[in-house]
């Protein structure tokens, strides 16, 4: 099986129908996750965001940044 990256990778380059449709099947896979569980997913995945951040291996995008691109991805 593909690692992470490679799934992130292949997942990327999909139009955004088909992304919104893998999204909807991996948020429909976790409900059979608890709510502790998903709070401690959350908790590590934030963690490891923000490493890379501090790391320089991320940059911060701003909420208007985002709302502009998803208002241009939904028209």
């Amino acid at each position: 099986m593909a690692n992470l990256s490679e799934v992130i990778k292949g997942a990327m380059s999909l139009d955004i129908r088909d992304r919104a449709v893998l999204a909807e099947k991996l948020l429909a896979s976790l409900e059979e996750v608890s709510e502790d569980e998903a709070d401690r997913l959350w908790a590590e995945e934030s963690q490891r965001r923000l490493d890379q951040y501090h790391a320089g291996k991320a940059q911060a995008v701003s909420v208007d940044d985002v709302h502009a691109k998803v208002n241009r991805l939904l028209r």
